[in-house]
Order: structure tokens, then sequence, then C-alpha cells
């Protein structure tokens, strides 16, 4: 028989999973939206969903149901929103000149990326998920993010060439840490 949890048990276990989790979770948004008052949107929203649902989750995996919410309304909202994005300005041009440009040159280009490749780098090389751990995350097959991972690379290295320079192609992409 299962023990009986009151309602302080499961506010206590929901507020320090919170407090244990929020920044990386943050940082995890704020690499798939790239602003970091959406990414703060995105995590509240993905909380509050949490904890309507936590006396369900929180013997689960309550990260994966998190980072689920957190890619999947990524991704919904750009689709919402894709033709505010329009600019009368071109991007300005990045370029390399000391150790941290090399952060800011992954940030501007992770912000080219279509939403679902980014959230497909941010998940298999950030969050160091394997491919079907992320097919699962995303709601997609094995293939597509083989095939999303495939096509943000390439884009990557097409509009970011000191990423590849600097050692930061394929797998090692996990080795440099962006924090918002």
């Amino acid at each position: 028989m299962a023990p009986v949890r009151t309602a302080d048990e499961g506010r206590d276990g929901y507020v320090a999973f919170v407090e244990s989790h929020q920044h990386r979770l943050l940082r995890a948004a704020y690499l798939v939206c790239g602003n970091r008052h959406q990414a703060e949107d995105l995590l509240q929203d993905a909380l509050l969903k949490l904890a309507l649902r936590w006396s369900s989750v929180r013997d689960g995996d309550p990260a994966a149901y998190v980072r689920t919410i957190l890619y999947r309304d990524a991704v919904s909202w750009w689709r919402r929103r894709r033709r505010e994005w329009l600019s009368a300005y071109p991007p300005e041009q990045v370029t390399r000149d000391g150790d941290g440009d090399l952060r800011l040159v992954l940030r501007r280009a992770l912000g080219q990326l279509p939403p679902r490749q980014r959230a497909v780098l941010v998940l298999r090389y950030f969050e160091d998920m394997t491919e079907a751990s992320t097919a699962e995350a995303l709601g997609v097959t094995v293939g597509t993010v083989k095939s999303q991972s495939h096509a943000a690379l390439r884009r990557l290295r097409e509009v970011a060439p000191d990423l590849g320079r600097a050692g930061l192609d394929g797998d090692r992409a996990s080795e440099t840490e962006v924090t918002p």
C-alpha cells in the first residue's frame, strides 16, 4: 500500500524540486528561445503546469516532464508568433575578439536556427540526452532528431565557422557552457 502524503509534504517536495532545478532549467529555456524574458516566462508556465500535476508526476521524473513542456511550448510559441520576428534591419555581424566572444558567437548562431533544431541541439548537447530521449521529449521520431541535429550542426558551421575552428563540432558541442 502506498504511503499517504499530506498536502504539506507535496508542497515541500515541489518547492525542493524547483529550488534545486530552476537554474539549469532556465539556462536550457534560454538556449532554446534566445531571450531571457521569454525563457523566464516559459519556465514559469512549465513550473505552473508541473505544480498542477505534481501529485502524479513527483514519483517519476519531474525534470523530464518540465523539459518536455519547455521545448514543446517554445516551438508552439514560435509558431504562433513567427511573423512578429520580421525586422527592417539586417542582423549585426559577429566577430571573435576574445575568449568570451566564443559564447556570444554560439548564442547568436543558436538564435539563427529554427526552434525545433535549436531544441534538438540543446537537448542532445547541453542536456546530454540520447537521441531516443530527445525524440520522446519533443514528441518526434528518432529519425527526425537525427535529421534535425544534422541540419542544425551544418547550419551552425555556416553561420559561425569560428565554432568549428574552436573544436565545437559534433559531439564536442556540449563542452562549452553557455549561461544566460
